[in-house]
């Protein structure tokens, strides 16, 4: 399938092409039917608010059911490598879990941050990475881009001084910390709005408040 109609096809389906690859050895690629190696590894996911809607309004997100972002994601990812005679990876549903960090260094300008979140010279910190389709060709890519870290020309990093209980901090992140505080009135805003110390960058713009609650909602649900 050539590159313009995957891509085309990345869209019509709700979803952001994030970037592709030709992996190899040390990429970790999956065995996946038909194909040993892999030849093009294709990330798919969330960017900005854009593709919000698209999972909004879809049965999964009204059923009550557990998980409904990554069974939406499961369900439209597995359809589109039907179409493209692909193979679809999920970066949840492990263990074992797929590299997909490794895999999105390789496929697109994203950077570690002083929040241990990738960002991204366009999205910033407001991005997500919903499933790969794996092909056993190798298709014809776009030429890499090498975009560098916008935190690499940011003196004030104003992510690190955001957070109201100080959960980023040089030995790491405090995850308690974060949950005590969104788990009161206090974290409020947090809640509400997305993470204080994610709004302060100043490289992309934040969710909106419902998607935002739901992603809040999910962390500070989770175990531990």
């Amino acid at each position: 399938m050539p590159l313009a109609s995957l891509i085309a096809a990345i869209e019509a389906a709700g979803l952001a092409f994030r970037g592709a690859f030709h992996p190899a050895a040390d990429d970790d690629p999956p065995r996946v039917p038909g194909s040993d190696p892999v030849g093009t590894i294709v990330l798919v996911g969330f960017v900005g608010s854009r593709n919000w809607p698209a999972f909004a309004r879809s049965p999964e997100a009204a059923d009550g059911l557990p998980d409904p972002l990554d069974r939406w994601s499961r369900r439209v990812v597995s359809k589109l490598a039907e179409g493209a005679g692909a193979t679809a990876l999920f970066p949840f549903g492990g263990p074992p879990w797929l590299p997909f960090v490794k895999w999105a260094w390789r496929a697109e300008p994203v950077h570690p941050s002083p929040l241990s979140l990738l960002i991204h010279p366009d999205w910033g910190l407001w991005h997500s990475y919903r499933g790969a389709l794996a092909f056993a060709e190798s298709l014809d890519l776009q030429p890499a881009d090498d975009r560098p870290s916008p935190c690499d020309s940011c003196a004030a990093k104003p992510c690190l001084t955001a957070c109201p209980v100080d959960a980023f901090r040089p030995e790491g992140y405090d995850v308690a910390a974060c949950k005590s505080h969104i788990r009161s009135p206090a974290g409020a805003d947090c809640m509400d709005q997305g993470c204080r110390a994610r709004r302060a960058c100043p490289v992309g713009a934040a969710y909106g408040s419902d998607e935002a609650r739901f992603h809040m909602s999910a962390f500070r649900d989770s175990q531990p």
